[in-house]
């Protein structure tokens, strides 16, 4: 099935699938456009003319993107004149893939909306951090002083969950783990050692 369609001043013959460029039309890409303004349609043998357009025709079809034609150079110069104009000129166009070709009135089939991606395992593991805490008996660590969620991961990474874990550490356990998770002066400033004996004993 083909149809001869209008627009932008200029026409086209079109059949489904079919990559289209056309002028500039005012739409993003990913969306639908229906060009009304058809002047034929055939199917095989069968083939009807429009007076100027076929009544009840449609062309629908998907913007695929919008461009510029590659540079064109007008030139123009007055012979012993001393004068010369140069100037370039690029072309919008759209390009559109032709989907389907309707006649008798008929409506394009609303598109389905597109189902949202599953989250990755990862952003599901960070997502819920406290509950794989409480699940594996950890403590809220955040309760520290300038203990964000950043710095609780890191924490906990080091396997470090619980108030009595950081409160039975020596100097040179607070050394070691800063070294480790990259979080040097954090327990020192926050006095999370003192901390962590008084929560843990609530």
């Amino acid at each position: 099935m083909f149809a001869v369609i209008k627009t932008g001043g200029k026409q086209y013959t079109v059949a489904a699938d079919d990559l289209l460029k056309v002028e500039k039309l005012d739409a993003e890409a990913g969306s639908s456009v229906t060009f009304d303004e058809v002047l034929m349609v055939g199917n095989g043998t069968d083939t009807t003319v429009g007076a100027p357009t076929v009544e009840g025709a449609s062309v629908v079809a998907e913007v695929v993107e919008q461009g510029r034609n590659r540079k064109v150079i007008i030139f123009k110069k007055r012979r012993r004149q001393n004068s010369r104009r140069r100037n370039g000129h690029r072309q919008s166009f759209t390009l559109v893939k032709v989907t389907d070709i309707l006649t008798g009135g008929a409506k394009p089939a609303k598109k389905a909306a597109p189902k949202k991606a599953a989250p990755k395992a990862e952003e599901t593991a960070e997502a819920a951090p406290a509950a794989a805490e409480a699940a594996a008996g950890g403590d809220d660590l955040k309760k520290l002083d300038g203990a964000g969620p950043a710095a609780v991961k890191k924490l906990n990474e080091a396997g470090i969950t619980t108030f009595a874990q950081i409160a039975a550490m020596t100097a040179d356990d607070v050394a070691r783990v800063e070294e480790e998770t990259g979080l040097k002066g954090k327990f020192e400033r926050g006095n999370w050692v003192e901390q962590a004996k008084e929560l843990a004993g609530n």
